[in-house]
Formats: C-alpha cells, sequence, structure tokens
C-alpha cells in the first residue's frame, strides 16, 4: 500500500529557501524581521532563477544576493554605517566592463573601499574573457555573478561608476557620478580601459 504524500512538508528547494531565510533573520534578529528576509530571498530568486543555467548553485547565488540586498537596504536608510567609501559600477549586463572595474578596483584598494557592481539588464554568466583577463592579474572572481541594479544599491553607494550603460544609468541627488566611456559595445570589456578606469577611481 502506498502512503499517501504529506502536503504539509515543503518540497526540499522549498524548504532550502525557508531554511536561508529563517538564517538570514536568525542572524540579524535586531533589525530584520522575518518577512524582510523572506521578501529580500523571494526578490533574489525572481532576478536570478530565470538567468539561472546550473541550478544546483541557485541557493547559494540566492543567498549571497539576498544578504547584500539587505546590507544595501540598511545602508541606504541610514540604519548600517561602512568604514569605507561605497563604490559602485554600472554597466548594460554587470558581465564585463563593470565586474572588472570592481574586481580591480577592490583588489588594488587593500580594503580601503567596499565595491559592488551591477547591470540594467544582467546576463547569465560573466564573460570568459573577463575572467581570463583578470585571471592574468592574479584576480579571481570564482564568487561573483551578474546582478541587477537596484534601488537598495544605488542608495548605499557613496560613489557611482557608469560605463556605456546608456538611458537606463542611474541619476540619483546627492551621489557622485562618474561616467566612464568604453570604445567597447556592451558585454565585450576591454581589459586594458577597465584597467585604466579602475586606476582614476577615487580611494
Amino acid at each position: 500500500m502506498t502512503a499517501s504524500p504529506d502536503h504539509t512538508t515543503a518540497p526540499p528547494r522549498e524548504a532550502e529557501y525557508q531554511r536561508i531565510a529563517a538564517d538570514l533573520a536568525y542572524r540579524d534578529a535586531g533589525t530584520l524581521t522575518g518577512r524582510q528576509a523572506t521578501a529580500a530571498v523571494t526578490a533574489a530568486r525572481a532576478v536570478l532563477e530565470p538567468q539561472s543555467r546550473i541550478r544546483d548553485f541557485l541557493p547559494v547565488l540566492v543567498e549571497r544576493n539576498a544578504r547584500d540586498q539587505l546590507l544595501a537596504d540598511a545602508q541606504a536608510a541610514g540604519r548600517a554605517v561602512t568604514p569605507v567609501p561605497e563604490l559602485l559600477f554600472v554597466c548594460v549586463h554587470n558581465a564585463g566592463r563593470s565586474q572588472m572595474a570592481a574586481a580591480l578596483d577592490e583588489h588594488l584598494s587593500g580594503g580601503r573601499v567596499h565595491v559592488r557592481s551591477a547591470g540594467s539588464a544582467p546576463t547569465g554568466q560573466i564573460l570568459p574573457t573577463a575572467v581570463q583577463a583578470l585571471a592574468e592579474r592574479g584576480i579571481t572572481v570564482d564568487h561573483a555573478y551578474p546582478k541587477p541594479l537596484t534601488d537598495s544599491v544605488l542608495g548605499a553607494a557613496d560613489v557611482i561608476t557608469t560605463m556605456g550603460c546608456g538611458d537606463t544609468c542611474p541619476v540619483l541627488p546627492g551621489k557622485r557620478f562618474l561616467d566612464w566611456a568604453s570604445p567597447t559595445r556592451p558585454g565585450n570589456p576591454s581589459p586594458r580601459s577597465a584597467g585604466s578606469a579602475t586606476t582614476s577611481s577615487p580611494g
């Protein structure tokens, strides 16, 4: 006789996302509610699931994205203050130029800045040419992935550097904006242009 399914138990993947939300809420119990943690996980899934190619890695990326967005929310609202300037690099796909600029700036700054990158229309993975160009400089981006441009990330930044995102480039009052023109088309990074741009960045 076959036992009837238990409809009160969440599917394995859903249970994993519930655990992620519970862990996030537990770590920041003083400032974060369970509902806020669940909303952050749900938003991260909505962004990352459509472009995910390897489903087994998705929960890790969802947790990382949700955690970063929650931190950006807190920074933008003034509930969290970081001891170093916040830099944000923005291009279209967040797969080449902005990823390279962020990785180079983080590497060269020696911890004197905190760096994020985002795209107005992010794609599924970082371009192999970008990964290779960074590797030649001894920089690995194993944990990086294309991320969407959100209000929280914009609000948390002290300096926002745009890299050819056209009409979708953000404009916010009270923020310092830099626009780095690139001779390459979106999604086709130039190691030389990214490297030279990064050396002129603040911090």
